[in-house]
Parts: C-alpha cells; structure tokens; sequence
C-alpha cells in the first residue's frame, strides 16, 4: 500500500490523500482496514441475524466486497465467520450536486465524460447534526481519499470518497464504467430510524458494487435492478456512463419504483431532483429554499450542452459556473471529470475560503 498527500495541507480546508493499492481482494480490505483503523475506524456491533444475511448477500452478488471484509476481519485478528461486528463502514450521504454527460459524439475529441461538481457542508457532523460540535472536531469532509486499487483477482478501480473506505462518491473502473452519485429529492428526505448496516447495498456502497462487478451500461441496469438496498432516508440518484458512449441516470420513485432515464445519444444533465418527474428540462418549475437552486443548476448545463459540441475545458467551464458561491457553510468540495474512454478520474479540490481550489490531479484505473 502507498500513501501519497497530493493535495492541501493542515492549513488548508482539505488535505487530500492518494492510496494505491495491489494484491488480491482480500489483500486490499486488510489494508484499507488497517489504514481505516489508524484514523479512527473501529467495527459497529450488527444484529447476527442481520449479519448472516449480509454475508449472503454480499457473497451471491459481491463478492468482492465480501473478501475484503474477510481481509478486515483478519486486520482486526477476528474471525471472518463471526457476526457480531460489522466488518465494512457507513457514511453520511451527501447533498447538492450537480453532474453533466457528455456523450463521445458530443465532444470534440471522442472522449465520452462525466463532469461533477460535489456539493457538500463546510460544517463538523455534530454541527450538521444541529449541535456545537466537539473541541477539534473537524469538518465532516476535510480529509478525503482518492484510492485506486489494481487487484489481481478483478477490476482496476479509481475512487474518491469523502469519508468512508468502502463506497464511493465518483468512481471509474479498467472497463471505462464510470459512476457518480447526487441527492435525488430532499423534499422526500426524512430522518433515519438507524443509521447502522442493512443487507444489501447501502447508498454510497452502490457506486463501488457497480464499479466492481460491471463492464458497461447493460451491466449495471441489470446490477441495479437486482440488487437489494438502503439509503437512510435520504433518497439518492446515480449517473452512470460507459467507455461504448452509452449513460443512464438510476432513480427510484416515493413507492420503490425503479427508473432508468436514457437519453440515447444525447448529452445527459442530472442535479437534486427526480429526473422521471421531470423529462422536460425547459419545463423545470421555480426553485424554493428547499430545491438547494437544483432546477436552476440543470437548466444552465442543459442549455450549455444542448446541441453544442463540448470540449473537456468547456465542460469545466460549465461545471464551474454552478458552484456553490452563496452560504459559506456549503461549498462546491471538488470538481471531477471522469473520462470513459481513457479510464482517468481528474479532480480540483476546495482549499478554503479566498484559497481557490488546488491544481487538477488526474488518476488512471488502468494497470
């Protein structure tokens, strides 16, 4: 395992770190455990009921997940049998965001790309939370990781995750498919009862299932609606994109329907509200204080992207014109593009107020 800082510093609002990692699945978890523990990780207690379950599930349908978490287990010197602790962890989900498709025969180059902003709190948890916060708490998403892993039992894969080490916020795989997740509708938001695991996927381990365990777009419809999962109450949409130029954004309705918007060969925008109730984007209605300016956000991208042809700087322009620029407890964290033909994930990261964003950094999922 090797460990890089590649952007920030302790002075900054985000020191970013870069592990790289080899070796078998198993390898992997044992590792990314062990670094996990460093900073502060430690199992959750899981009903064993419940336990088994997961296992199942994840042993059927991922399990790739599954040898890592027996990697965690054996970091821990547990028995990777046992079901009492949780051997994965959970993340608060993220809030406004936006993201744009652009389709290879919309580019200028015949690169297929996602470009994302990620919208999150500049605030500690136990502020997000509505309390003070603790003495030297740091901001919930000071300290992200990019992690690419090249195992030698699957797919090579580059992540950037905000605060946990197995899911994913943006993501592309050695197969060209690429990932990224936003809040679907907070209107719909509603406490959790729990925020401890359930079986299946929960909502950030669902672009990492995806990115593991799929080559293409076809792949991951049928992944998706296979698969079981869980999302604490606040519902999230994801934009998914292959290295064939094909994309689909996934959604799910207030009654657990399930939904694919495809666009065909046609750039595809996506920011925090159901897309499936809303095809038209030049029929988007006013946005409220509860819209987070989602429906504002979509219609500049759709009408930049509407019938053009986009560069990689154009779709960075584009993206930077809906930052977050208003309330200072909510900033744009990073900006991401996530090239399907190439396999690279390149991001610019937030430093702080008056600091800008650092140098954009590009990683390959590629060997």
């Amino acid at each position: 395992m090797d460990i890089t800082q590649v952007a920030g510093s302790r002075d900054d609002f985000q020191l970013v770190r870069h592990i790289t990692l080899t070796g078998t699945q198993f390898e992997i978890g044992r590792r990314l455990a062990e670094e996990a523990q460093r900073l502060g990780w430690t199992p959750v207690p899981v009903d064993p009921t419940l336990s088994r379950a997961r296992r199942t599930w994840f042993e059927r349908h991922w399990p790739q997940h599954q040898e890592r978490m027996d990697g965690a287990a054996a970091a821990l010197g547990l028995d990777p049998e046992q079901d009492t602790l949780a051997m994965d962890s959970l993340s608060v989900p993220p809030q406004a965001c936006s993201a744009l498709w652009v389709p290879p025969g919309s580019a200028g180059d015949g690169h297929g790309r996602i470009g994302r902003n990620y919208d999150f709190f500049t605030l500690t948890a136990g502020q997000i939370l509505g309390g003070p916060g603790e003495p030297g708490e740091l901001p919930m998403a000071s300290r992200p990781h990019v992690i690419t892993s090249r195992p030698s039992d699957g797919m090579g894969t580059t992540i950037i995750t905000m605060s946990d080490f197995d899911g994913c916020m943006d993501g592309v795989n050695a197969a060209g498919l690429a990932v990224v997740l936003l809040i679907a509708d907070f209107a719909a938001a509603s406490p959790p009862e729990s925020f401890g695991p359930q079986a299946g996927l929960s909502s950030v381990q669902l672009p990492r299932f995806l990115l593991d365990t799929c080559e293409n777009t076809d792949q991951a419809k049928q992944a998706l609606l296979l698969a079981k999962h869980y999302d604490f109450g606040m519902p999230l949409h994801y934009l998914v994109a292959d290295a064939r130029g094909k994309a689909f954004v996934w959604e799910r309705g207030g009654d657990g329907t399930e939904h694919i918007i495809d666009v065909g060969d046609a750039p595809l925008c996506v920011t925090n509200h159901p897309l499936h109730r809303h095809r038209d984007p030049m029929a988007l209605p006013a946005d409220s204080e509860l819209t987070f300016s989602s429906f504002g956000r979509l219609r500049s991208l759709y009408e930049a992207s509407k019938g053009v042809t986009m560069s990689a700087d154009e779709l960075r322009r584009n993206l930077l014109e809906v930052r977050q620029s208003g309330d200072p407890t909510m900033r744009t964290l990073w900006s991401s593009v996530l090239d399907t033909t190439a396999r690279t994930l390149s991001i610019s990261f937030y430093l702080g107020e008056g600091k800008d964003y650092s140098p954009e950094l590009t990683f390959t999922a590629s060997a």
